[in-house]
């Protein structure tokens, strides 16, 4: 949420605008660090190695803190950092990097590593690293295997005995991953001199943060501390586990009730349901994905109930009832549902804000407690920043990467970067995955009134073998009076590998001749992108008043 009362950073010859307080008082290198050293994905083989080494460009420099005085008779005011940032995730391990390869003295603190957080224990490299989108990613992998062995029979594969799955093996080796990369994350930070604090972090003042008992200063301070599961408050809800638990538990569901029609309860229900578990998911609207593509929605649902998965539309929990036999019921506003080993809250996730001393010294927070930043991450303190989740803009983890970098290059680049938040991409793991970027055809039919859309639902050639029921779903949205792209949604097999190159395409601004023009690679589901000819329909209508929500857009 923009804070348009916050001061702005501009470049000026007077450097007076509030904003910029906390930047004047920075001697800037004159040359800046390249960064596309560490341009390689999370996912890229070399990501990690390419991160451990210094950056070719590397320069350090001295900040001089001036005094705060105008009239220059107070000493200057000495600080133990020039940044502290409060959270060791992707944006704040971002921040910090970059600022201290610009040359700021820098400081972390982060709680202790566990793979489910709690109000004393956390870990360097933070909810995607540890308990998002890394171990998510991995027990797709895990679950998606049962799909392949239903896939191979019609290739010729027979099997002696079905496959069974070791839940045990699974969850060891995801840890031992986890405990990998939380290494490399301390060590990027320590390669890049910055220093490394365990434990809680609590603002005391606007330049003073308080660790287990100990003050330290800084010209600034970020904060970087993300989100956590929100469990509603029903009877039995003691019962229930939220994504934490659901990626760390002892043994695998048999039965399980996802309650959630968001892309973390899709997920979810994707995994379990390909590992074998019962799985049932309860939405309270009628569809799943609020703010997806209607047509996208439509058709993940009815992929997903192909494969086995119940889906119980306008049903709002109401209790957990554990009986004696260690079962869970589900009691909702249509009735209950027995038999459930688990019981799972999807249901969104909140700033996690608490305890850290931010109405003390005046951040200004929402209704959701997610701090309140200008374009430029700076909260209503002039020395207080923040990024990624907690501020509530688009929650994605390449989102809190740009936008901690953005915050190193003003603070510590002289130059000031607003985050861009148009055109971001984003995909749901679900099975089949989704994958969009740009507005939905709801979106730009109320933006640009006249519209062409072009879909595709077709059987891949994969599954012209298997025999099972597989589709794919594409859509092209088109400006109708520039030709432009506008927005690009794919659900099927491969559509976040696939969606990520096309998005560069959008981004650009190119057109739908640009599209037509390009040769496809064949045989590939790609290839439909760029050889839809004829409009499914036109929409011609009369744009309405106001702009899109880019939260909206982003599919968040």
């Amino acid at each position: 949420m923009a804070v348009t009362s916050f001061s702005t950073p501009r470049l000026s010859s007077s450097l007076s605008s509030p904003a910029l307080q906390t930047l004047r008082n920075y001697r800037f290198p004159v040359r800046f660090l390249s960064f596309s050293h560490y341009t390689k994905t999370l996912v890229s083989g070399n990501f990690f190695d390419s991160l451990t080494s210094p950056p070719p460009l590397t320069r350090h420099f001295n900040t001089a803190i001036r005094a705060d005085s105008t009239n220059g008779a107070e000493p200057p005011r000495k600080y133990d950092f020039d940044l502290f940032t409060i959270g060791a995730g992707s944006g704040g391990v971002r921040a910090s990097r970059y600022a201290a390869n610009f040359g700021a003295t820098t400081a972390v603190c982060e709680l202790p590593f566990a793979t489910i957080s709690s109000e004393s224990t956390g870990g360097v490299g933070g909810t995607c690293v540890l308990r998002g989108c890394v171990p998510k990613k991995l027990l797709v992998y895990a679950s998606k295997f049962s799909h392949e062995f239903e896939d191979s029979h019609g290739f010729g594969w027979n099997y002696e005995a079905e496959p069974e799955h070791d839940w045990s093996i699974l969850i060891a080796n995801k840890n031992a991953e986890l405990q990998r990369l939380t290494g490399i994350y301390k060590n990027i930070l320590n390669n890049a001199g910055v220093k490394l604090m365990e434990g809680r972090g609590k603002i005391v003042d606007p330049h003073t943060v308080d660790v287990n008992g100990k003050l330290y200063t800084a010209k600034n301070i970020l904060i970087s501390v993300g989100g956590r599961p929100f469990i509603p408050d029903i009877p039995g809800s003691e019962y229930a586990i939220d994504s934490d638990a659901a990626l760390d538990l002892p043994s695998k569901p048999t039965k399980i009730a996802i309650i959630g029609g968001g892309y973390i309860a899709l997920e979810f229900a994707g995994i379990f349901n390909g590992l074998k578990s019962g799985v049932h998911v309860f939405i309270r609207q009628k569809k799943v994905l609020r703010g997806f593509d209607e047509e996208v929605r439509d058709f993940v649902e009815e992929q997903m109930s192909l494969r086995g998965i119940e889906f119980h539309a306008e049903e709002t929990p109401q209790a957990i009832v554990k009986s004696s036999d260690g079962s869970l019921s589900l009691k909702t506003n249509k009735g209950t549902v027995d038999g459930f080993s688990h019981v799972m809250f999807a249901t969104g996730r909140i700033p996690n804000t608490k305890n850290l001393g931010l109405e003390a010294v005046g951040v200004k927070l929402s209704k959701n407690g997610a701090i309140e930043v200008n374009e430029y991450s700076q909260t209503s303190v002039p020395s207080i920043w923040a990024v990624g989740d907690v501020t509530d803009r688009i929650n994605l983890t390449p989102v809190a990467l740009m936008e901690g970098g953005a915050l190193a290059k003003t603070l510590f680049a002289n130059q000031p970067t607003k985050p861009d938040h148009s055109d971001v991409p984003s995909a749901v793991f679900s099975q089949p995955p989704i994958a969009q970027v740009g507005l939905t055809e709801e979106q730009a039919v109320k933006e640009y009134g006249d519209v062409d859309v072009y879909t595709s639902n077709f059987r891949p050639l994969k599954a012209t073998l298997s025999g099972l029921p597989d589709r794919v779903f594409m859509k092209l949205i088109v400006c109708a009076k520039t030709n432009k792209v506008i927005g690009l949604h794919m659900c099927g097999e491969d559509s976040p590998e696939i969606v990520q190159g096309f998005a560069v395409a959008v981004k650009a601004g190119l057109t739908k001749a640009d599209f037509d023009t390009t040769v496809g690679i064949h045989p590939t589901a790609a290839e439909e992108l760029v050889t839809m000819r004829t409009p499914t329909r036109k929409v011609r209508n009369t744009p309405m008043e106001g702009k899109t929500d880019v939260k909206a857009a982003a599919g968040v």
